[in-house]
């Protein structure tokens, strides 16, 4: 049986461990400092939970020592410290974790370890980076990339209209990280929560996308001409970030108030987390649309992914979740079952390019009602 540990065991998570127990052939560490979500998962057969404050490097060590596989499911500030720690102790790791850091900087180090480190393994980026190592792979040269993509609550409630569908701490760097992009070949640094355009599907309506940082490993790994990331919200919120934002309540150098220090980031953050925070059972959805442009049999071509899913009524799992949380355990089991070999930092358009894994995503995707639409031109 093999053992997994999954450090941090949230919203997505949540949805890991129980996506994981399904085959019953795997012995689960969930790993948290909070109680309450270690509680959620009661007294699972095979699920050993443990409290651990994973930003201490002495228990990370501890959490991962009898694994086969980590899962890094941390929020993003400390994902990329957790992420060379797990690789620091010789573990093969998929990771969650949306960390500001150059994944690549631990490349050498995993290749020394022989260790595999499957990152940004979620949706988008993640699912997003699949398709495009998937789509480059079969054409003969790619022009274009573009991906639009949003996780919303259903129901549309002012002023925010939004709530955090995973970490609000890491849903706000989507706001503050400048969004890097490739136009001509180059790469190009916009302001986050830039050039908002209004997107409409049948499904929801109208969104508008705004440039955030998400791209990650695409701008270094595929030689695309032109590639960029938006995220959608409901219209109207760029613009309630962007004040936000101008006011200095995202900035992360620290301030004096009556003779005390203190970030406006994390005061900011403090205050939005329960303003944000989705109701027991409340309703989200994703949504994503993916646009390829290239060559093939000396002719243009274009490839239009679009993924709709919703949340679950039966088992109470967010959508953003099951989209985030099963791409990891969907791409785990493809590791542990010798489909993935690489070595070192691995993302995920790397996978869409080995024969099989982007078909046998889409068959569990499929076992779990997340359905993909695909249109060629």
């Amino acid at each position: 049986m093999k053992k997994i540990s999954v450090l941090g065991v949230g919203l997505v998570g949540y949805a890991i461990v129980k996506d994981l127990l399904k085959e019953g052939d795997f012995q689960i560490t969930a790993v948290d400092i909070d109680h309450a979500n270690l509680k959620k998962l009661g007294k699972l057969k095979n699920v050993k939970s443990v409290k651990l404050d994973l930003s201490k490097i002495r228990n990370i060590k501890e959490a991962v020592k009898n694994s086969d596989l980590v899962i890094n499911a941390v929020p993003g500030f400390m994902g990329f410290k957790t992420l060379k720690t797990i690789i620091e102790n010789n573990k093969n790791v998929v990771d969650i974790s949306f960390f500001e850091e150059d994944p690549f900087q631990l490349h050498s180090l995993a290749i020394e370890r022989d260790v595999t480190a499957i990152i940004d393994c979620g949706v988008a980026p993640g699912f997003s980076n699949i398709i495009a190592g998937y789509v480059d792979n079969i054409l003969e040269s790619t022009k274009s990339f573009e991906c639009y993509v949003g996780g919303l609550p259903v129901k549309r409630e002012l002023p925010y209209e939004y709530k955090a569908v995973f970490s609000p701490t890491d849903v706000l760097q989507e706001f503050i990280r400048p969004a890097r992009m490739i136009e001509n070949g180059k790469l190009v640094v916009k302001e986050a929560l830039s050039e908002v355009e209004i997107k409409n599907f049948s499904q929801v309506g109208s969104l508008e996308a705004f440039n955030t940082d998400g791209l990650r490993s695409l701008a270094k790994t595929l030689d695309i001409p032109f590639m960029k990331e938006k995220t959608m919200r409901y219209p109207g919120h760029a613009q309630i970030m962007k004040l936000f934002k101008d006011c200095g309540f995202l900035d992360n150098s620290s301030i004096e108030i009556n003779g005390k220090k203190i970030k406006p980031l994390s005061f900011f953050s403090k205050l939005i987390i329960d303003k944000w925070k989705l109701e027991e059972k409340e309703e989200d959805f994703t949504i994503m649309q993916i646009n390829i442009e290239g060559i093939k049999n000396n002719s243009n071509v274009k490839y239009q992914f679009d993924l709709y899913d919703e949340y679950d009524r039966e088992t109470h799992t967010t959508s953003m979740a099951r989209t985030t949380g099963y791409t990891a355990t969907i791409i785990a089991r493809q590791f542990l079952n010798g489909s993935i070999k690489q070595k070192g930092i691995c993302p995920p358009e790397y996978i869409g390019k080995i024969s099989g894994c982007y078909e046998n995503l889409l068959e569990e995707y499929s076992k779990r009602n997340i359905n993909i639409s695909m249109k060629k031109s």
